[in-house]
């Protein structure tokens, strides 16, 4: 529920990339301090592992197009902005592909990997459709969102037919 604030936006640019719910901020920071503690990691790697994961991260929610010759061969390494702009689908079965963040070999090992969305990326819709309307998207609603039950407002787990 938490990350459902990210999947809301209505737009996919870099503001999507940095757009997270509180909660999910102080939780993942607490997974990344218990990792830095257990692997006794200094801090040159925890600063290069936050410049990359945040840079990644701004360039994959990034709305820029690569030139398709480009982004055929850089995909093959890394998730680029079309390949992830499909994971952030208003349709289900396309919010379940392309979880990948950083190396694009993942979604493919495990199945989730998905070219082009259906309609084409200059058709597709992105967010959740619970979340659609203006009034949905201001700072006090996206606040309570994780605490608000919407029943069909996340996606991912579901199959297309639930």
């Amino acid at each position: 529920r938490v990350h459902r604030i990210h999947h809301a936006d209505v737009d996919f640019d870099v503001s999507t990339g940095v757009r997270f719910h509180p909660i999910e901020i102080l939780l993942s920071m607490l997974i990344k301090m218990v990792a830095v503690c257990v692997l006794g990691a200094g801090p040159l790697a925890v600063i290069v592992f936050e410049l990359l994961l945040n840079g990644t991260s701004m360039f994959n929610h990034g709305n820029v197009r690569l030139p398709q010759l480009i982004d055929k061969f850089v995909r093959l390494v890394l998730v680029t902005p079309d390949m992830h702009r499909v994971h952030h689908s208003l349709v289900v079965g396309e919010t379940n592909s392309n979880f990948g963040f950083n190396l694009s070999c993942w979604d493919r090992v495990f199945g989730t990997y998905q070219a082009v969305p259906g309609a084409g990326h200059e058709s597709m819709i992105v967010g959740l459709e619970a979340f659609r309307e203006l009034r949905r998207q201001s700072l006090w609603d996206l606040l309570l969102m994780p605490l608000m039950d919407e029943r069909g407002t996340y996606p991912f787990g579901r199959r297309e037919s639930e």
